[in-house]
């Protein structure tokens, strides 16, 4: 966390009230999302962009029915009236020629839209040539699209029997054209343009006749024996788009400054209609010198976007595209403007037809309909465009001034913008998101407007699916190979959250990245590299001498990955896999380095962590099991068997992942148990005996197998499956039971599946069969033994760690956290309990000061579910944590009540042996050590309405053996530098760093016992051990490993129960042994400055940080309380009460951190906590 963010003082509280800054600055442990978040990827959202069925339109019938000079019986004509055909007046030459070129025009019309379509004109056709031409062109189209343009005036008007008009050959006569027969020749998919009076007629027949032949399918595909079903089906006209100029009852405009052909001018030439309309209209006025013959000379290329007119082209594209995508449903956008290149020109010149034409009461008529758009705020926005552009017109036209562009993409991108800075949480998607995707076309805008879209798709998954649905990807595809630098980290966060979201792009990006590797792949890397910025291994932590067998790092057990990125790059044969095995760092994000050493794999002891019950068969094998299996199975048996070395890469493999097998965490060790079950099953079936032998078959010998039995193999130790005639299967011995509030009678049994012989005949194996080869398929005979064995088989493992990284992307990155944000609940909640802590603290101090007489008043009593081991006050609310040997109960010492009772999962013969609460002053987390050397740290205790969850686990101890006289686990935290100090029956201090989530440092005690206790000081990077020999040894954490020890006293001559270092620069060391000897030591000074003596036989010590006591508990059925100079204050040997019985002997007891109060465990189930006299508090 920011600390300029945490530290700042609370505002409006008085000072008595404020609350302590140190609680700001503390760092907290083991809550970072990954610990507190499930570890899979996000919801898929259903991605609609994507258009499998993408088309294209190859062949475009252009039918035109005109007659010039003869005009239709049924339409009288006004004078003047609109004469204009493709932009040429028929009258100005002869009919014929007219004709040729008016169809000429309207093929270049068409072409400036779809250039490489195939263009058949039929020129006042008759039936057959139209049924000619578009069975022909359905013919070479196949399956893609087939544009069919109908212009009808110089024929009547469609039919209500639905039917249009062509010719006869002699054009004497009017033939009317069904539109059920057109629908058959023209097939499916295809576009109609009809541009007639009356065109709404032809798509009500249209419909009407589509759905006839949607159920003359039905009834072929239900009732073969119909006739129907005997004839050539029809063609279904699903996919059938129509464009019509007009409502079933209306005619077309007929004002003479407009084309005759209205609707095929909005369709094929906008911008020069939509600037005719706009000088027809009263608002031109606004632009003087503006005239119809003036916007002939508008200069420049449509296609060309640094010229006026292209600049309105281009402005035009992104108007009609946002009006779409803000009016339509996504998908229906996605049909219409992202599938057919023509089609999406012509439905944006669509939207602009009905603008035009609804002025003159002629309402176009699409099929699929569209909604009103002629309404739609943006049209303002292109009407100032066009009203900036000409009012340049006559300046440029006559002076020859340079043409200044226009502002819209800048002011659009302006108001994205503030969208983004001003919007809330829940609001409409902004309308000027395809503006935004357009401008990404102009070098000038492009930076920014990369910017701004990079800022919307960080809003999260919704934002990128908008972004996709609007048509992102092929620009950000396009702009991939752009070689300039400053847009490679817009690209790059671009595509990140892309990615995030759609993994399927991928494949999209794939010869892209061979072909840019060099910049674009180079600049994600270091992007993400100076992103994480997390702190690299210590050199000490990779010294041969301190690499450890197993996964000792407490990192998040689901997200363990392999990090050594270089080692396995490097793997090209056998030889440097087995090098670089050995080097193998699994470790989290962090980058931690713990290797698998091979001299070093046997020997960890992890595997103790989960020794089986007598009473099952199927136990885990312990070490002298291990090597009794070792002497069986030998190298050369082995080696005989599975053709590999017994020290090679595979057997290395293997141990790795027996070892995770047996990890504390159920998840890790139910993946490593998929990956056993599944080789175990693969190696017991691929050794399945022959039903048939043939003579030569029996001559040969059975290859050698340590056990001939059906014992499953288990974790830690051993070596791989080898082939026997039994089925081996792999089973997990501890019982991965949820974790529930209240514990059953007895002890969970293991579930272990019971292997019984496996022996099915039906296929043949030959004697050179290699072990992993896939084997023959089977049959039908083996599909019960199948059903059986389906257990065994798992897929590749999968931790959804990679799906859960790129969730990071897919979340905003650029919003402010909540734990920073002044007004989130978050923040409130944190400033309530630290104000908390602040009075805990001030109350506590205040009664300390008044000096303490008497520690004997029994605040609280109750029976334990079992016999407390570890007892640990909770430092700012009133619960005590009680351990017994394998469950942790929680009571509220104020109201007397248990709060919470669960199991802490550690295996049968193993102990919880220490506790410490993490993160006390904030969101508290429970640690627990048992003698196994498990570490397992817990959320949700004590909550009424959550159940308790194991945040992560890890081996913290590897070479740890369960004892019953040892001391077990022995730990010591330090919440200020996030260190965990941690010991026992072993020869070393381990040291883990929480923050990077690695082991930093293993400190030799140089003694042969065991540790017996622990306290460090983080400022004076000092810590002090008590062991079982009686010794304190001081350890220098910051000095090498061969002088880190820099003080031993030997002054006590029996085991050490308690060695403390005040927290102070000037603290004193105090140690106390089972006679009862109390010793104050100064680290600087070689022999101890102070002797005191107090009761022998001690079973239980603790020093209270603040008030200068001492607490013993005896086993001699007492507890003694002394002040700092060794004088008795009080004997505690009855519990309260009339018939208060006698107490038992002492198990365990703490002091409260800051109040004066006395947590006691006993061996008669008992804990009971002690205060100052009442009248005292």
């Amino acid at each position: 966390m920011e600390p300029e963010l945490l530290q700042a003082p609370l505002l409006g509280l008085g000072e008595a009230d404020e609350a302590d800054l140190s609680d700001w600055n503390l760092p907290l442990a083991f809550m970072k999302k990954r610990h507190s978040e499930k570890i899979e990827g996000s919801k898929s959202l259903a991605q609609s962009w994507r258009m499998k069925d993408r088309m294209k339109t190859v062949s475009v019938a252009l039918v035109l029915c005109l007659n010039v000079g003869v005009d239709p019986p049924d339409v009288v004509k006004t004078t003047p009236c609109a004469r204009l055909e493709c932009w040429i007046d028929p009258l100005s030459m002869g009919p014929q020629k007219a004709l040729e070129t008016i169809g000429a025009n309207l093929q270049k019309q068409y072409e400036n839209w779809q250039p490489r379509a195939r263009y058949k004109q039929s020129l006042d056709p008759t039936v057959d040539e139209v049924k000619k031409l578009c069975t022909s062109l359905r013919r070479n189209a196949k399956e893609e699209r087939v544009l069919f343009h109908y212009n009808g005036h110089g024929v009547p008007r469609p039919t209500v029997n639905g039917e249009i008009w062509v010719f006869n050959k002699n054009y004497t006569q009017y033939i009317p054209l069904s539109i059920y027969d057109l629908q058959t020749w023209m097939g499916s998919p295809s576009i109609f343009v009809y541009d007639c009076s009356n065109a709404g007629l032809i798509v009500k027949s249209f419909k009407q006749f589509a759905l006839q032949r949607e159920q003359e399918l039905e009834v072929a595909a239900i009732n073969p024996n119909h006739p129907l079903a005997q004839m050539p089906l029809p063609p279904s006209m699903k996919n059938c788009i129509q464009l019509a100029a007009c409502e079933a009852t209306e005619l077309l405009p007929m004002i003479p400054d407009l084309p005759a052909d209205l609707f095929t001018s909005c369709l094929t030439t906008p911008i020069k209609i939509a600037l005719r309309w706009f000088c027809m209209q009263k608002c031109v006025s606004l632009v003087p010198g503006v005239t119809l013959d003036l916007i002939e000379k508008i200069p420049g290329r449509l296609n060309d976007r640094r010229t006026p007119l292209g600049e309105l082209n281009w402005i035009f594209t992104a108007i009609t595209d946002t009006i779409a995508w803000n009016v339509l449903p996504r998908d229906l956008f996605q049909k219409l403007f992202r599938q057919d290149l023509l089609v999406a020109s012509l439905f944006r010149n669509f939207l602009l037809a009905e603008r035009i034409m609804r002025s003159y009461n002629c309402t176009p008529v699409s099929s699929p309909r569209l909604p009103p758009t002629y309404m739609h705020a943006m049209w303002q926005a292109w009407d100032l465009a066009v009203d900036i552009c000409l009012s340049q017109l006559p300046t440029i036209i006559e002076e020859g001034t340079a043409f200044r562009h226009s502002p819209f993409f800048a002011e659009q991108l302006t108001a994205f913008q503030v969208w983004l800075t001003m919007g809330v949480e829940n609001r409409n998607p902004p309308e000027q998101l395809p503006i935004v995707l357009q401008v990404l076309l102009s070098q000038v805008h492009r930076l920014r407007a990369l910017d701004l879209l990079g800022r919307f798709l960080d809003l999260g998954p919704w934002a990128v699916s908008l972004a996709l649905s609007v048509g992102i990807f092929p620009y950000v595809l396009k702009l991939l190979q752009s070689s300039a630098r400053e847009l490679r980290p817009l690209l790059v966060f671009i595509w990140a959250k892309i990615l995030a979201v759609d993994s399927e792009l991928v494949v999209a990006l794939s010869h892209l990245v061979v072909q840019y590797e060099s910049n674009f792949c180079t600049v994600a890397l270091q992007f993400m590299e100076e992103e994480k910025n997390y702190p690299l291994p210590s050199p000490a932590a990779t010294e041969g001498g301190s690499l450890t067998p197993v996964r000792d790092s407490p990192c998040t057990p689901r997200l363990r990955s392999v990090s050594s990125y270089g080692n396995i790059r490097s793997v090209t044969t056998a030889r440097s896999l087995n090098k670089s095995l050995q080097n193998l760092s699994l470790s989290e994000e962090s980058g931690g380095s713990v290797a698998f050493s091979p001299g070093n794999l046997s020997a960890s002891s992890s595997a103790s962590s989960t020794l089986g019950s007598p009473e099952n068969e199927e136990y885990i094998l312990s070490f002298e099991t291990i090597d009794k299996m070792r002497r069986v199975s030998s190298y050369s048996s082995l080696n005989s068997l599975i053709g590999v070395s017994f020290n090679s890469v595979y057997t290395q493999i293997w141990r790795v992942l027996l070892h995770l097998a047996a990890d504390p965490y159920p998840d890790v060790s139910d993946l490593a148990m998929k990956a056993l079950n599944s080789i175990a099953y693969k190696a017991t079936v691929n050794a399945r005996p022959q039903r048939i032998l043939d003579t030569s078959s029996l001559t040969q010998s059975a290859p050698a197998s340590p056990t001939n039995k059906g014992a499953h193999i288990h974790p830690v130790g051993g070596s791989p499956p080898t082939p026997s005639t039994s089925s081996s299967s792999l089973t997990n011995d501890v019982a991965k039971q949820p974790v529930s509030r209240e514990l059953p009678a007895g002890r969970p049994g293991t579930t272990s599946t019971v292997g019984g012989q496996y022996t099915p005949h039906s296929h043949q194996f030959p004697r050179t069969r290699k072990m992993f080869d896939k084997g023959p398929d089977q049959t039908a005979d083996d599909a019960d033994d199948a059903v059986g064995h389906r257990s065994f088989i798992s897929p590749a493992v999968h931790t959804g760690f990679c799906d859960w990284s790129a969730r990071y992307f897919a979340q905003p990155v650029m919003k402010i956290p909540e734990e920073h944000d002044l007004e989130s609940q978050t923040r409130k909640e944190r400033e309530w309990r630290f104000l908390r802590n602040t009075r805990v603290r001030r109350q506590a101090q205040q009664l300390v000061q008044r000096g303490i007489t008497r520690l004997d008043d029994q605040i609280f009593l109750n029976r334990n579910p079992g016999v407390p081991s570890v007892v640990k006050f909770h430092p700012f609310t009133p619960c005590v944590a009680v351990a017994d040997k394998d469950s942790i109960c929680f009571w509220d010492w104020e109201k007397g009540e248990k709060l919470d009772y669960f199991h802490n999962g550690n295996p049968r013969y193993t102990r919880v042996t220490a506790m410490e609460y993490l993160n006390g002053h904030d969101c508290s987390l429970l640690l627990t050590a048992t003698d196994d050397g498990a570490i397992r740290v817990w959320k949700n205790f004590a909550d009424l309405e959550k159940n308790p969850e194991m945040v992560t686990a890890w081996q913290g101890l590897s070479d740890m053996l369960p004892t019953t006289r040892g001391a077990g686990m022995v730990v010591d935290w330090e919440q200020e530098s996030g260190l965990l100090m941690s010991s026992g029956d072993v020869r070393v201090i381990r040291i883990w760093d929480t923050e990077r989530e690695m082991k930093v440092q293993d400190i030799p005690t140089g003694a042969d016992s065991c540790v017996t206790s622990l306290s460090c000081d983080s400022h004076r990077s000092l810590i002090v051990a008590g062991l079982g020999d009686g010794s304190i040894r001081v350890y220098d954490r910051r000095m090498a490993l061969s002088e880190c020890r820099v003080m031993t006293y030997r002054e006590h001559t029996a085991w050490v129960v308690k060695a403390y270092l005040q927290k102070h620069p000037e603290g004193h060391i105090m140690s106390v042994s089972v006679n009862g000897d109390v010793r104050f030591f100064d680290p600087r000074m070689p022999e101890s400055v102070n002797v005191l003596q107090i009761v022998k036989g001690l079973t239980a010590l603790d020093f209270h940080p603040q008030a200068n006591l001492i607490a013993c508990g005896s086993m001699n059925q007492f507890t003694a309380i002394y002040n700092g100079n060794g004088e008795l204050i009080n004997h505690i040997k009855y519990y309260d009460g009339f018939m208060g019985q006698r107490v038992g002997a002492i198990s365990c007891l703490a002091f409260h951190p800051h109040w004066p109060h006395l947590a006691v465990g006993s061996n008669d189930y008992y804990i009971s906590v002690y205060s100052v006299e009442r009248r005292v508090r």
